[in-house]
């Protein structure tokens, strides 16, 4: 029994070392996509477009490696997908575009659906900003996209165990578009 075990054992090992150096590289890779993401829309709200782009771009590699090695690591790269799927949807949306479904950028819906949840808030933050440069038609246009996102969701009433977060990123959209709703009636 204790060779056999051992060589079990070292079998083992060697897979979860290899394993281990797979999860590392992920996290370093969803770290910097997270990071050219959050620069991204910084430059997006800042009208700094070329920046956005070479941002976006640089996302858009990024997102190609996660893909690569995110196999049976799915709750290690959900979340850089999810910024990934913000920045492109308000790139889209700010640069008057289309808005790309979870087919086109090739994540998985729950990551769409919640990354969609999130770029509420940005959306407001456009919408205030034309509001105090006093572009009234800009900003509400930023609230309907907010309100057309929020509410082509309402028909998502699932449980936690199938869409994980998606319930309580749902209730926070819903305060954004309804402040969003006053402040642009102001």
């Amino acid at each position: 029994m204790g060779s056999e075990l051992e060589e079990s054992i070292a079998e083992m090992v060697r897979e979860l070392k290899a394993r281990e150096l797979k999860q590392d590289e992920l996290l370093k890779l969803t770290r910097e996509l997270v990071r050219e993401c959050a620069n991204a829309i910084k430059a997006i709200h800042a009208r700094e477009m070329k920046i956005a782009k070479a941002h976006v771009a640089k996302a858009d590699e990024l997102v190609a490696k996660v893909k690569a090695i995110e196999k049976n690591f799915e709750h290690i790269s959900s979340q850089s997908l999810q910024e990934y799927v913000e920045i492109k949807v308000l790139d889209a949306l700010v640069s008057g575009g289309k808005l790309p479904t979870y087919k086109k950028l090739e994540v998985p819906f729950e990551v769409y659906l919640t990354g969609l949840c999130d770029v509420i808030g940005e959306l407001r933050r456009e919408m205030l900003e034309a509001l105090k440069e006093g572009k009234k038609k800009e900003a509400k246009k930023f609230f309907e996209q907010m309100n057309d996102i929020y509410e082509s969701m309402l028909p998502l009433r699932f449980s936690n165990s199938l869409l994980p977060n998606f319930r309580r990123k749902q209730d926070v959209a819903r305060g954004q578009v309804e402040h969003a709703r006053s402040e642009l009636l102001r």
